[in-house]
């Protein structure tokens, strides 16, 4: 099999792989604070030929798509939505979101926040209540508390790493929201549209020194006009890429049937 075969394999795959990044891109341009997906190619085995003259000619097996790095810069601008639990950072940084279940912590810039009830524990040193009639004691029961919380049961935490508690008589009252942040946003990962877990390389955290504005959401940085024309020269390249398949199919065919 001749290698133009493979060369047009390979890139009609990635190219796939390419298209496959720009579909999530454009699924996600209304989802608040959904920060856009770059394709990223590198070459394959590449190196130099003799050509006419002795002129070195390069030769090569295609490419192949490296990484989908994330576009944490750009920015739509933000939406001004006047509900209470809305937040959205004006400058560089994360709000921090805690998962009860898998004490995991991620970061995102999406403030569509809410309030929720999560049941407490009680405390394991409280003393037991004595019933007055029966004089037994009433072992401590579940209380009831308001935090601050995506729409996943994610909770949000302050400057200090603490749930943020809310009185339910006073939805206006202040909240300190934390905003963190890492020196090398590459190679984070995308736990799914909108959220992000790094990994050693991002350094340590630290405070970050956006400004939280409340009442206003961040939008998706996905420019659509941008990312549809990307889809067409993609779909093109795919094209090619398969016309190159078949091309040397044909040529490999033809060789095959010529006579010894």
């Amino acid at each position: 099999m001749n290698m133009s075969f493979y060369t047009g394999a390979v890139g009609a795959w990635q190219q796939q792989e390419r298209m496959n990044v720009q579909a999530n891109n454009i699924a996600n341009v209304n989802n608040y604070g959904f920060k856009a997906e770059r394709a990223t190619f590198h070459h394959l085995m590449y190196g130099n030929v003799m050509g006419i003259d002795n002129e070195d000619l390069p030769r090569g097996t295609g490419t192949k798509m490296a990484k989908a790095s994330v576009d944490f810069y750009n920015s739509n601008g933000y939406q001004d939505t006047g509900r209470t639990f809305d937040f959205a950072i004006v400058g560089n940084g994360f709000f921090a979101l805690y998962d009860l279940e898998t004490e995991e912590v991620s970061f995102t810039r999406d403030g569509a926040f809410m309030m929720a009830s999560f049941e407490v524990p009680p405390d394991e040193d409280a003393e037991p209540e004595i019933d007055p009639i029966t004089g037994e004691e009433i072992p401590p029961e579940n209380t009831l508390e308001w935090r601050l919380s995506d729409n996943e049961g994610r909770c949000v935490l302050d400057r200090d790493g603490n749930f943020i508690v809310i009185d339910p008589q006073d939805r206006q009252a202040e909240l300190d929201v934390g905003v963190f942040d890492y020196r090398i946003y590459d190679g984070m990962l995308h736990a799914d549209s909108g959220r992000f877990i790094p990994i050693e390389k991002n350094g340590d955290l630290y405070m970050g020194t956006g400004e939280v504005k409340r009442g206003m959401i961040e939008l998706s940085n996905v420019d659509l006009a941008q990312e549809l024309s990307k889809v067409i020269e993609s779909q093109r390249a795919y094209g090619y890429a398969l016309r190159m398949v078949q091309t040397s199919d044909e040529i490999e065919q033809t060789i095959n049937g010529l006579p010894n």
